[in-house]
């Protein structure tokens, strides 16, 4: 069994034919003329037209491709999923399409540090968590995918609680998530990939309103020892905005233990408007990606020094807060 980290968080067709660079297509009629005429035609009227052929971006593609191919697809089973479980179609086409409104429209995120996060090696992006739904590390994982140059995708680090939970378990595999354990963080890291970790787990997003951006207590260290162990840079990750989404005044232990939940929050409209409650504010929010902090220059058998991996996740820790502190400082309002 994998040992834990500790880290409770919280996912075509072608145009045209080229040669030399330029792409030759024939028009509808032109095209209907060559087909049901057997008669001689004017020069002019077969005459190919060359236009020019700039390659067609992902985004592109999946605008001109279908939703019947995309169905079919599902149907028949012809998409790639790896051994994680994760579905970069339905991901993209579905799971973000779904929050994106959220992102653009309801929470207007802003997003800075881009430059700092890396386009095609691994590291580990570690953030403050809040707001009592972690809709922070969905957010994020949005703004890696939609606003980096790159367009990465995150494989963000879960709690048991998720993948126990049904229908959100599995939708989180597809979304490229995987549990908060060693094996599964270094060799995401290994492959090259973006891993996002919330060590705060549920004492972050659990944290009643009054003690909003202070952080929590980031566990035992599990994600410095994935980092050390891969040599992944550490990207300290701060968000603002997300912890006015639920203002959380009190928490109903009693109904937690019952209901078997690591808290069970009161805010100033859950439970008392019903489902209304379950909408969140509309806060204005900002995501930043702060400068790397390299674990590749560290002695062998690093990871297993328990001061070196208690600085380094003190330092991380420190960094996430002073970047809160100055957009906090930087901010007008929390809705504006």
């Amino acid at each position: 069994m994998p040992e834990p980290l500790d880290l409770p968080a919280a996912d075509l067709p072608s145009t045209g034919l080229s040669s030399a660079g330029s792409a030759v297509r024939l028009s509808a009629s032109q095209a209907a003329r060559l087909v049901g005429n057997t008669g001689p035609q004017p020069a002019a009227a077969v005459a190919p037209q060359v236009v020019d052929a700039a390659p067609a971006s992902t985004e592109d593609v999946e605008a001109e491709e279908s939703w019947a191919e995309f169905v079919h697809r599902r149907v028949t089973g012809d998409y790639p999923v790896d051994e994680f479980g994760f579905d970069p179609e339905l991901t993209d086409r579905v799971l973000l399409a779904l929050v994106r409104p959220l992102y653009r429209s309801w929470f207007r995120v802003t997003v800075s540090g881009l430059e700092n996060v890396p386009s095609d090696t691994g590291a580990l992006i570690v953030a403050n968590h809040s707001g009592v739904i972690a809709l922070d590390a969905v957010m994020t994982q949005v703004a890696l995918r939609d606003e980096h140059p790159a367009h990465r995708h995150l494989r963000m680090l879960g709690a048991n609680l998720v993948f126990q939970t049904p229908f959100l378990g599995e939708l989180a595999r597809k979304a490229g998530h995987t549990l908060a354990c060693h094996p599964d963080a270094e060799r995401l890291l290994n492959e090259g990939e973006l891993v996002g970790v919330w060590p705060e787990g549920f004492k972050g997003i659990g944290k009643p309103f009054s003690q909003r951006y202070k952080l929590q207590r980031f566990g035992r260290g599990g994600f410095v020892t994935a980092a050390l162990h891969t040599g992944a840079p550490i990207i300290p990750t701060a968000i603002i905005g997300a912890e006015e989404t639920y203002p959380m005044v009190a928490d109903v232990r009693t109904l937690a233990r019952l209901l078997g939940l690591p808290y069970f929050p009161v805010t100033p409209t859950f439970p008392w408007l019903g489902p209304l409650g379950l909408v969140p504010l509309p806060s204005k929010w900002h995501i930043h990606f702060g400068e790397p902090i390299p674990t590749d220059g560290y002695p062998e058998g690093s990871a297993d020094d328990p001061m070196v991996v208690f600085n380094l996740t003190d330092e991380v820790r420190e960094q996430i807060q002073q970047s809160i502190f100055r957009l906090l400082s930087e901010r007008t309002s929390a809705f504006g």
